[in-house]
Formats: C-alpha cells, structure tokens, sequence
C-alpha cells in the first residue's frame, strides 16, 4: 500500500537521525487478509507492533466496518500500553485512525502531526459510502475536526487539500503543503525489467494501456473500460490492470466470467456468445499462434506487484493511466504519477480538469506526453490511445525520467522531516 512505503520511508529516514521510533499497525497483509505478520518485531532499528483484527475483507460495507472497528479497538489498547512519545504522527488510513492519535497526544501532552493522505469523512461522502448529514458522518465529522484542531501541524498534499482543511476552520499557518514522492530508489526507467515483465505475460509487440495501483471507486474507471471494449477488436492494444481493491476485484471477476462463458461456449468467444459488457483475457494469458484468432480479449488483471519489482511493471507500460473522479479534487491525491514520471512514461490523464494532476503536468514545463479527457468521453479517450500508440510506433526515442526534481525523494522527504522535527 503507497501510505505504507510512504510511512516507512519517513520512520527508516528519522531513525538514521538519531530519533527513535515506533510503528503501531495492523497484522493482516492489506490486500490479502488472510495473511498475518509476526506481532512485535524490531526492523532495522523501528520497534513494530502489529494489532490483530478480524478479516471479513472488503466484499461488503458491514465487513470493512468489522474490521476497522475490531482494528481500532485494539490499536487503542496497544497504545495505551505504550510509554510517552514526544511525537505522535496519524495519518488517515484506517477512518478514525487519526482520532485515536490526536486523543493520544492530547492526554499524554505528545505533539501530533496529521498526516493526510485522504480527507475524510468529506471522501466518503462524496463517493456515496456514507450519507450526509446522517448520524455516522456528523460523528465522523466532528472527529475531524478534532483531529484538525489538535494538531501541530496538518500535512496536506496538494493546494486543493490544503483548502478544503483551511475551510474547516483551521488556520492557514497550520498547514503545510508537502506533495508524497515518487520512490526513486526503487522505481526508475527498466528496459531490462520492461522486456522481462512483457515477455512473462504475453506482451511482446502489445500496445500496452496501465493502471496501476488502487482500483477503488473513487478513481471510476467506467469511461476506460468502455474504451477498452470499443478497442478489442485492435489486437494490437492490451488493458493491463494491476493492483487490488473493490474495482479490481469487479473487473477480474468480470475475466473469469468471460472465460468461464468462452469455455463453455466451446472457445469459439464472441461469435458463439452472448455479447459480455467487455471482452477479458485473464492471466496468465494464453500465448496463441498468429494463426489462432479465438483470443480477442484484450484485458489483463495483476495482483499489486512487489516493490523490487515496481520499476519493470511500469516501465513495460506503452501509456499509464490516471483517474481522478469529478468530485475527489482535494480529497484523495494521484500519488501514482510521481513514479510513471520516473519511469518516463506517457500520461493518460480522465478526470476533472482544474486539479492537482494538471498541475503536475505543467510544472513539467511539457516534457510529458499528457493525454486527458473527461469523465463519459469515451470516443476521445480512445483517439487518446490510438495517438499514443501512433506516436510510440514513429518515436525511436530511448526513454528517459521526466524532470520531475520537484517530486524527487531528496527533494520532498527532507522538507517532511524538517516539519517533524521543528518542534
């Protein structure tokens, strides 16, 4: 998970700084529950401890509930255990994560730095989860608000954040704007790692589209996915999809259904079936003879990929896509275009027009290959694509890192630190 790495490099940064430092989270792995990690361990000079929580997992709204409430209980008597820190850093993954360490830090005198990732409960109104002005979202609000009053100073990510927590009421002196990073020791332009990662899955001469990261529904993806599907029958083309989260889940579960229904069909595919509202592939991707023209899919689903081998599933993308819904601008921030700038890859940007990501792609004073439409423009999307594909066909270019010095690691984590460490 981004807010993970984010996290672990700040702790890995403070601890060769002298400071000492300790990670309160959860046991269960992020996108796969089933699995736990030790309770208490000490890892490269951080103190780690791991709260147990049930794991229903994420297929309905009353299990992730379960589990943040079962999380959040726990976590509250882990730290109440704990001694005295001077600093207490939340940020806002879990909900109410924030509001366990600004409670923290108000009764044990600590100072408490917010952290802010995604805005909530803003974010869970405006995806739908969550009804305004109901019971749960005033608490949640006013819970906020406390966090955001409590604390030292407010970490935003971007100037659009940065206003929706000045309009709660806090102070703009409070808030500091500091944008995450991309991971530049793990991720730059792989060639080497490109061809292994398309080779491995069948990519070799594909026009390759990606999103990569968390498909949640905050980031729609309807418009790609019907670009996809006005795009299978160009062989040439393939959607990969790789990551975890509920949209992720849809769209593999979407795979399997078709080729259950190709299976079933006789392997004949579209021209025996039903039409299907797209036309998947699942990998591992079977390898057909040039003769063979039965798999027309044209959609590939990865689970999240290892850190170590970041570099080469982004670099193997021909263009990365970036999805911002109309209504997220200042509550969740694209973290995942500061490493598809590190690997100097083109950009397919949907999603509303005044927001951080085209500010992003201005500051790169037009060294990238931007592409963008909006939310429902499907037929411009697609001409998007087909443009990429027509300019990475006539480029011989060797690929390069955008200049993106200011997003580098070196260039923002220093100015994080400094934060932490001025009181």
């Amino acid at each position: 998970m981004a807010t993970g790495q984010y996290l672990t490099e700040v702790a890995l940064r403070l601890v060769e700084r002298g400071h000492r430092v300790t990670v309160v989270t959860s046991r269960r792995a992020y996108d796969q529950p089933e699995e736990q990690f030790p309770s208490h361990e000490t890892w490269r000079g951080i103190r780690i401890y791991r709260v147990a929580s049930t794991g229903f997992g994420k297929g309905a709204k009353w299990r992730r509930a379960a589990d943040f409430a079962s999380f959040i209980t726990l976590c509250a008597l882990r730290v109440a255990l704990l001694p005295r820190h001077d600093v207490v850093v939340a940020l806002t993954t879990p909900p109410l994560i924030s509001f366990l360490g600004a409670t923290l830090a108000w009764l044990r005198g600590s100072r408490f730095f917010y952290w802010v990732m995604d805005f909530n409960p803003d974010e869970a109104i405006a995806a739908g989860w969550l009804r305004h002005g109901s019971l749960a979202a005033r608490l949640l609000e006013w819970m906020s608000r406390f966090s955001l009053r409590q604390a030292k100073k407010v970490i935003a990510l971007d100037r659009f954040m940065r206003d929706r927590i000045v309009a709660k009421g806090i102070a703009p002196t409070k808030v500091a704007v500091i944008p995450p990073w991309s991971h530049d020791t793990e991720v730059k332009w792989d060639p080497e790692g490109r061809e292994r990662f398309r080779r491995s899955h069948g990519l070799d001469g594909k026009f390759v589209v990606m999103y990569s990261g968390n498909h949640s529904p905050v980031h729609p993806l309807d418009t790609l996915l019907a670009a996809a599907r006005q795009l299978t029958s160009d062989p040439s083309i393939v959607f990969c999809f790789v990551g975890g989260g509920n949209e992720w889940r849809k769209i593999r579960q979407g795979v399997e259904e078709s080729r259950k229904q190709k299976a079933e069909s006789g392997g004949q595919g579209a021209e025996v079936r039903a039409p299907s509202p797209l036309d998947f592939q699942l990998l591992p991707p079977p390898r057909p003879s040039p003769l063979d023209t039965r798999h027309s899919g044209n959609i590939l689903c990865l689970p999240y990929q290892p850190l170590d081998q970041l570099a080469g599933s982004l670099s193997a993308a021909d263009l990365h896509a970036v999805v911002m819904g109309d209504a997220m601008v200042g509550l969740v921030h694209p973290c995942k275009i500061y490493n598809i700038m590190a690997v100097g890859a083109p950009v397919l940007y949907i999603g509303p027009r005044l927001s951080h990501v085209a500010e992003i792609v201005s500051a790169a004073n037009g060294e990238a290959h931007f592409h963008s439409a909006d939310h429902g423009e499907v037929e411009v999307v697609v001409k998007q694509i087909l443009r990429a594909r027509d300019e990475a066909q006539q480029s011989s270019r060797q690929r390069s890192p955008l200049n993106h010095s200011l997003f580098a690691k070196e260039s923002v984590l220093p100015k994080l630190i400094t934060e932490l460490e001025s009181v």
